[in-house]
């Protein structure tokens, strides 16, 4: 994640954190070893789109206006389009494009609802929303844990599928979430593998 780090030092470790915090999740619902893999993998790229977006966007100190509104939510088609370049599918294809749908239909790019939305995502949007709000941003500082947690759980069967809601309000409340971002667990993290991505990344923002 070494071009997204100097592109946006947030998003870099905003990203190693969703993979973390999702692998936890992942084995605490008890999937297999690989979709747990999966998870972990999808939820550090679910980002990688954002390299495609203009730095004065990403780094803005207050509200986006509509068009940037529009640019930002292109980010996971770009990232999308980025994996499919080099030939990545399966988990971490469906990370990548699906992380801002809805339990309720409302979100993007496609308005996906319930279980339509692969697992695996809704693994990562219940965990990126956990970090997000817990992490400090340019337009405002970083909510209480306990205040996050309360904003999950009032997003249950709204934002985020329930069940998953659940199981993660139980490591959440044991305190098991760790705010190490984690090794990149023998894949291929290099400065010169996200070059790649990053310029693949603005030919698709083009």
């Amino acid at each position: 994640l070494a071009a997204l780090d100097a592109k946006d030092p947030y998003t870099y470790g905003h990203s190693m954190r969703v993979g973390h915090y999702g692998m936890l999740l992942a084995q605490h619902m008890e999937m297999p070893e690989d979709q747990v893999e999966g998870v972990r993998f999808a939820g550090m790229l679910h980002d990688i789109g954002k390299m495609g977006t203009p730095e004065h966007i990403l780094n803005k100190p207050g509200r986006l206006n509509m068009d940037e509104i529009m640019i930002m939510q292109r980010h996971p088609i770009v990232g999308s389009a980025i994996l499919a370049q080099i030939q990545m599918q399966g988990c971490a294809a469906k990370g990548v494009l699906h992380h801002h749908e809805r339990w309720d239909g409302t979100g993007y790019p496609d308005n996906l609802r319930g279980e339509e939305i692969p697992i695996e995502t809704r693994i990562i949007s219940v965990v990126d929303a956990y970090d997000a709000m817990t992490s400090d941003r340019p337009y405002r500082r970083a909510m209480p844990h306990d205040a996050a947690i309360a904003e999950i759980r009032a997003g249950s069967g709204i934002q985020f599928d329930p069940t998953v809601v659940d199981k993660f309000l139980e490591i959440a409340e044991h305190n098991d979430l760790s705010r190490t971002e984690g090794s990149s667990h023998g894949w291929d993290m290099t400065p010169s593998f996200f070059s790649r991505l990053l310029r693949k990344g603005t030919t698709q923002s083009g």
